[in-house]
């Protein structure tokens, strides 16, 4: 094993929140090349690093859903630099893909990927247990590399020179395995993998057809697999109505309010939870994992390889589109419990839904709105409205500028709804301004709106709630968005539904 690889495994950081997961099973696939020692996992389209023996301590990056020749590149010199380069980066994301882009790309994508919380703990780890600081330029280090390396001398596998392994079609589906602590890509730890519990359920839900091959009985708990089979003609008709397709499939092409819209009508996109009856004993999911198969994609674009594993392994109809969802239930008890009868209750989440725009400018003002789903009529009437500043210290930084004015107002809706209706600011906040840079930071930091307005609520416009005496008094407060001025005209509201079509239902399993 690598030694600076060992001496990182010996400080016990998980890097799975910057996107490379430690596993033990590395399985090869046909473009890993010969020699190939692989350390971790992105967790998506069987990309995965390594070192290949005959080049040192270099490191590689593995991407079988790319194209001929362009599975394999080199993105540091060793283990020590690609744990610098995480850390300049926030993520591994952008060291892999950085072969394809030039610099004003790679800095964008940093730009609109900004590190989340769990993400700058595990950089914190990382600097501090191996006494690292980020790669200076990355983007410029990572080209110099590949524009110096001499690809003719990887050596592959008789696999990848057979010209019918390099077609999707042909690629060869791993061992099917299923964990506890696993997901569609893998798995995490060294326990071993569940017993198959053949079911082959079938139950209509939702407006779906649904299809439970398979649990599996686990050490620790019950894995599920819960198969939402897709109509391929509300997939295209959704995706003909977007104009999606491989050029306009970003979510830079579209509002925020297009983007909740889509998800909302999205066929492939159902958010339920499931929970499971043993015996007698309530099972609550704890955690999961899902992947989606479309077969409407157009020309040039492909589904990811564990989805189509997961349709070949199950037997599922091709024609159709499919959500696979993996989730895991804890057996809660010290002993593994005979399963003698097995219920399952499906319950839909709620899904946002954007709806009308309003101004208002002064207490008493009032609008009327109708909900979506059950068509009631509400009005909101303000009960105050008024310009209102952030303090620039609750921001914790000296390396920022934020904007600070926003406008508050506090709200009733009557009749008062069944179910949770915000209100949000259709504008969004100013982009704070950098006025001290920070050569030694993990990026990106805060460059983007969504970061300044968690300081009052919520990322999308922030809104709270606060109850009065009795029910018919609850008062609503939404905030705007943030800004360097203070707001001059009237803002524009956008009403959002927190909507829920249908019922909760239970089905036998066992």
């Amino acid at each position: 094993m690598n030694r600076i690889l060992k001496k990182f495994l010996q400080r016990g950081v998980d890097l799975s929140p910057v996107g490379v997961e430690l596993r033990e099973d590395n399985t090869n696939y046909f473009c890993t090349p010969k020699g190939a020692s692989v350390f971790g996992w992105a967790g998506i389209d069987g990309i995965h690093f390594c070192f290949i023996r005959g080049f040192g301590e270099m490191v590689f990056s593995v991407s079988p859903m790319n194209t001929s020749p362009d599975y394999v590149h080199p993105v540091a010199e060793n283990f020590t630099d690609f744990l610098r380069l995480i850390l300049a980066c926030g993520d591994v994301a952008a060291v892999e893909q950085a072969w394809m882009w030039n610099e004003a790309q790679f800095e964008a994508f940093l730009n609109e990927n900004p590190t989340t919380q769990e993400q700058q703990q595990t950089l914190s780890e990382i600097s501090e247990k191996m006494n690292l600081l980020p790669m200076e330029q990355p983007w410029t280090y990572i080209k110099n590399l590949q524009s110096s390396f001499d690809y003719s001398q990887i050596k592959y596998t008789e696999d990848y020179y057979d010209n019918d392994m390099t077609s999707e079609a042909e690629l060869v589906a791993p061992e099917w395995k299923v964990y506890f602590d696993g997901d569609f890509w893998g798995h995490r730890g060294k326990d071993r993998a569940g017993k198959e519990i053949k079911l082959d359920k079938q139950f209509d839900w939702a407006g779906y057809h649904w299809v439970i091959p398979a649990a599996y009985s686990c050490s620790k708990g019950l894995v599920v697999d819960f198969c939402m089979r897709v109509d391929s003609e509300s997939i295209r008709d959704f995706m003909k109505k977007w104009n999606l397709d491989w050029e306009n499939d970003s979510c830079e092409n579209f509002t925020r309010e297009q983007q909740m819209q889509m998800e909302w009508e999205n066929p492939l996109c159902f958010n339920f939870k499931p929970c499971l009856k043993l015996n007698e004993k309530i099972l609550q999911t704890t955690h999961g994992c899902a992947v989606s198969f479309n077969p409407c994609l157009p020309d040039g674009v492909i589904n990811e390889l564990e989805a189509k594993w997961a349709i070949d392994h199950y037997g599922l109809d091709s024609t159709y589109g499919w959500v696979i969802c993996r989730d895991v239930f804890p057996w809660g008890t010290k002993h593994h419990p005979e399963i003698n009868k097995l219920f399952l209750t499906m319950e839909q989440q709620p899904g946002q839904v954007p709806g009308s725009h309003f101004k208002v400018h002064a207490p008493g003002d009032s609008f009327m709105f109708s909900h979506p789903v059950s068509g009631i009529t509400h009005t909101l009437t303000v009960q105050e409205i008024e310009q209102q500043t952030v303090p620039q210290n609750s921001f914790g930084s000296d390396r920022w500028i934020y904007p600070t004015h926003y406008i508050a107002m506090s709200y009733t809706l009557t009749p008062e709804p069944m179910e949770n209706i915000s209100v949000f600011d259709c504008d969004e906040s100013d982009r704070p301004i950098e006025v001290t840079p920070d050569d030694h930071s993990f990026r990106p930091v805060g460059s983007s709106s969504c970061f300044v307005v968690g300081v009052i609520g919520g990322a999308d416009g922030p809104t709270a709630v606060i109850y009065g005496t009795n029910s018919q008094e609850k008062l609503h407060a939404a905030c705007s968005a943030l800004h360097f001025e203070p707001v001059g005209d009237d803002v524009e509201w956008r009403i959002v539904f927190n909507v829920t079509q249908f019922d909760k239902e239970t089905f036998p399993i066992i």
